[in-house]
Formats: C-alpha cells, structure tokens, sequence
C-alpha cells in the first residue's frame, strides 16, 4: 500500500473515473465523467445547485452506486450498481468525507468522536486512540473543547471536529462536501482555515464548494460541471480569470457578482 508520503514518487492518480455515469430512475445525474485526481492535488468541483457536484464525490466513496463506466480509488476497483463490497469497505478506511451536516454523535465526548472509528474499524488500542485525538483537535484548533459533547460546540467548531474525526482514519484522501453551507457567515473561516492548513499539508483533496475565493487560492485545478457533465477545468487563474465556455462564464458571472 502506498503512502501519502512515498505517493509524491508515483503518478498512478488516487482517483480514476472514466466514463461514469449515474442514474436517480430516468433522471441522468453524472453523464460519461472521466476525471484523474494524482496524490497531494487540490482539486475544487463548482457548478450550480443539481449540476451532479455531490454525487460525483459520493460516487468516489461509494455512498452512491454508479451504473456504467469505471472506477479506481487508492487502488481498488468500485464496480457498477455497487458489486464488489470488499474494495468498498477497503476504500472507506483510505478516504475520509466531511459533509455539510457535522453527523457527530451526540451522547459522545469530542474526543470520543474523535476516538471511535480508529478503535472499531483500525483495532487501534484506546490509549493510542485518545492521544492520536489530542493531537488531531489541536491540528483542527480546538484540543481545549475535547471533553465537551457536540451541542456544547459552535457550527464552526462541530464541523471542525468532523474534521478531526475523518482524520484520525489516516486517510489518503478526503473529500469534502459543502462543509460550510451550513455554518453562519462568522464560523466559516475557521472551517476554511482548517482546510487550507491540511492543502499545505499535502493532503490530496475533492472540496465542492461555493466558496470562490477558497477555490482560487487554495485549488491546483478548478472543475466547472454543469447539468452533470464536465463542461470545463483547469487551474483557478485559468478558470476564474479566462474561462473559455460560455456557460463557464455565465455562470461566474452570476456567483462572483454576489
């Protein structure tokens, strides 16, 4: 297994899709998608609410089937219509997932949150799990909330702790979907604060977001997917500043006027 670390000295892409597509009945939400994400990329997925952003993350981890085309993540072969449950539950330990709810469990402690899945899933020993935990809220700024339970905590600080929690997989991916469009405007920078130290980390990351100034500074490539297809990518001072679609162009016309 590769390491993010020895990862830098290969080229195979974490994540290889091609010509996927996915179907909710007859509606067609991913349409022929071919996308490559290599080690330690930053890659930002925009478009309009419905254009298929979620989905196609959701497809990376399983947590939506696909029904034709190909897909390999951190080495494992995802078939369509969700066959092949062993490279599922393989691929679910080497990538972790932030959502736009924070899903923390309640009656829990922070750390305890933060604790549970290394000790379940990892067989990691409990002494080993609480002082990775540690660790892992003071990378994400809050080790001094640790003993609180999640409605003792801002939406900033919750989300913050989902951080932590995916973290503590030791994944060699994460994906990120919407983390802050449930925040209030006040908390969102520390959310963003968080992710950019983790890009500089070396972290490869999938973030869709609506966040325009989070994707310009912090993205090595920008993709534009419009009603389900790719419509245009490239990095973000290509993207933003010359994009060469039209529908690329409207539709940043319209965000970055707000």
């Amino acid at each position: 297994m590769t390491t993010p670390t020895q990862s830098d000295s290969s080229n195979a892409p974490i994540v290889d899709m091609q010509k996927l597509n996915k179907h909710f009945g007859s509606l067609h939400v991913l349409k022929d998608i071919d996308m490559e994400i290599t080690p330690g990329e930053v890659v930002v997925v925009i478009g309009a609410s419905g254009s298929g952003k979620s989905t196609l993350i959701r497809c990376i981890n399983g947590l939506e089937e696909f029904q034709q085309g190909a897909l390999e993540v951190a080495g494992k072969t995802l078939l369509p219509h969700g066959k092949g449950g062993q490279a599922l539950q393989q691929i679910r330990t080497e990538v972790g997932m932030v959502f736009q709810q924070f899903n923390l469990f309640p009656h829990l402690s922070v750390r305890d949150n933060v604790t549970l899945a290394p000790m379940k899933v990892r067989r990691i020993n409990q002494q080993q799990a609480r002082d990775n935990a540690l660790k892992l809220l003071k990378r994400v700024g809050i080790e001094d909330q640790a003993d609180k339970y999640p409605t003792q905590l801002s939406g900033g600080q919750q989300q913050r702790v989902a951080l932590a929690r995916a973290l503590a997989m030791e994944p060699r991916l994460m994906l990120f979907d919407e983390p802050t469009s449930a925040l209030d405007p006040e908390m969102i920078g520390e959310v963003l604060d968080a992710m950019r130290e983790l890009a500089r980390e070396g972290m490869t990351m999938v973030v869709v977001t609506h966040e325009m100034g989070f994707a310009r500074e912090v993205a090595d490539r920008v993709i534009y997917i419009h009603q389900g297809e790719i419509t245009e990518q490239g990095p973000p001072e290509q993207l933003f500043d010359a994009p060469q679609h039209e529908r690329t162009q409207n539709f940043l016309g319209r965000i970055l006027k707000h």
